[in-house]
């Protein structure tokens, strides 16, 4: 197939492309580069099958040849109000991508009859009160909080392409992903993975905010690309979790990392960033992903964090 991927230089993206790419696909990779890095897919250059074009896709996207499929990634991801990169600090263009870039990347598959994969979030659960989250749960959120530029900006994502499905018949499907990490996430984006091994690496104490019980599930990147894969291909028109089921404590993983260098780092606790809306718990009910996509994680945590480490020390040496 011929796809479009729009935020194909960030994170997920780019390692999404290296999985389309490998499959036999053609890519037209789509970037603005606000959070995403041209470093992240500089190794596709020259790839005959590989078309990077420079836009922004709250603008009208103009494909000039047919696509058969459509993946829309593109968003800030960073919840950190410190990061360049996180969603507080670009508020606007959260909300408009979420918005009208999804408007027109589905606008593109409308166009072109093509199948349409929309990258939605965990974080459209909000604080949840309903543990571990299943697909069927319809949230706790702060339509208001410091977050709601970026769990809006889903949810209405996750709305306008369930519309587009049911009034213009469009083959879509949503994919709801809980915390990823890996390879080619910004040392500096301020989420826990990059900041825990940031501060490791260069011999600071590891900076926890509250006492540290506050929980997450980690899922490595090249697990969460297998889902979303297999999503694509699959004709589920539903939201689907993808993530790791498995649940550890903040204070836990950051002893995994601070154990990753000769000495352990030390702890340090900081209280709450007042306002932060940080969810207490948050861990994905998988069954539908595994019944429907024979989908399940592979890598093991303490695989995941030294391929991740033996990334960032690299990273830091440069």
């Amino acid at each position: 197939m011929r796809i479009l991927l729009t935020g194909a230089a960030g994170f997920i993206g780019s390692h999404l492309c290296d999985r389309l790419l490998a499959e036999g696909h053609s890519v037209i990779g789509m970037d603005n580069f606000v959070t995403g890095s041209r470093r992240n897919i500089a190794h596709l250059v020259g790839n005959s099958r590989f078309q990077l074009i420079e836009h922004d896709v709250s603008n009208r996207i103009e494909i000039t040849e047919p696509v058969d499929g459509v993946l829309h990634f593109a968003s800030p991801a960073s919840p950190n109000p410190d990061s360049p990169y996180g969603y507080p600090q670009l508020p606007i263009q959260t909300l408009k991508v979420g918005g009208l870039g999804t408007h027109n990347a589905l606008g593109v598959a409308k166009a072109n009859g093509a199948r349409f994969l929309l990258a939605s979030t965990s974080e459209i659960y909000g604080d949840p009160l309903e543990h571990p989250q299943k697909e069927t749960y319809w949230g706790h959120v702060d339509p208001v909080g410091p977050r709601s530029v970026y769990d809006e900006a889903k949810r209405y994502a996750e709305a306008m392409t369930m519309a587009y499905h049911r009034y213009h018949n469009i083959d879509t499907r949503i994919v709801r992903i809980f915390n990823t990490y890996g390879p080619r996430m910004r040392l500096d984006d301020g989420r826990v993975v990059p900041n825990f091994m940031g501060q490791a690496l260069r011999g600071e104490a590891l900076t926890i905010y509250g006492d540290g019980q506050q929980t997450r599930s980690f899922c490595y990147v090249d697990d969460l690309v297998d889902g979303i894969y297999r999503l694509f291909l699959s004709p589920e028109h539903d939201p689907v979790n993808i993530g790791n089921p498995v649940e550890i404590s903040i204070l836990e993983f950051a002893k995994r990392i601070g154990a990753l260098v000769i000495p352990p780092c030390d702890i340090a606790f900081e209280p709450t960033k007042r306002g932060s809306g940080d969810p207490q718990r948050r861990q994905p009910d998988i069954s539908r992903a595994q019944s429907i996509l024979g989908w399940a994680p592979k890598v093991a945590l303490a695989e995941g964090l030294q391929r991740t480490f033996e990334y960032f020390r690299k990273e830091l040496a440069q």
